[in-house]
């Protein structure tokens, strides 16, 4: 009897700790963000440049660089843009259902949206990258850069690359 109860709260302490670290990867540590209605894009002056969107959705978290999402409509005339090779999108949480990463990467591959470089290094070794489709529609989220796979690896850092802050250094 006693080896029965002691195994029905094991399994009741697993299952509430597994629901609850579920609740906090999917849900918890995201929060929504305020609408806009401006997005800064690189251009190929090294600066940046204006999009006047609608729609704007996003979400970020503070516990990871690679967890923000942004989907939105571009309105207004597109300044000239830097394209980013090699962009495959994360996935969003199911909730977050304006962003389909299989989808967006499905028409990256397939030509029928255009990647683009949105900010290098925003946090030092990620960029964030953008989906833009020529109806307007656009799609943000970010991605280890090679700065960033060269640190966090404990590499030296590639030539061309900033030097990283002294939080990631040390």
């Amino acid at each position: 009897m006693t080896g029965r109860i002691a195994a029905i709260v094991i399994v009741l302490a697993a299952a509430l700790t597994g629901g609850f670290m579920y609740y906090l990867q999917v849900y918890g540590y995201y929060e929504e963000l305020e609408p806009q209605i401006g997005y800064q894009v690189a251009t190929p002056d090294g600066g940046t440049a204006r999009l006047e969107i609608a729609d704007f959705r996003g979400i970020d978290s503070y516990s990871s660089p690679l967890r923000y999402r942004a989907c939105f409509t571009v309105v207004g005339a597109l300044p000239d843009l830097v394209e980013r090779d090699h962009s495959e999108p994360l996935n969003a949480p199911g909730w977050f259902d304006c962003f389909d990463a299989e989808t967006i990467g499905e028409d990256l591959l397939a030509g029928r949206a255009r990647p683009v470089m949105v900010e290098e290094n925003a946090p030092y070794g990620f960029d964030r990258v953008m989906a833009l489709y020529p109806d307007g529609r656009a799609y943000v989220w970010p991605m280890i850069n090679a700065c960033g796979e060269a640190v966090y690896d404990g590499d030296p850092v590639p030539a061309g690359c900033p030097p990283p802050p002294a939080a990631i250094r040390d």
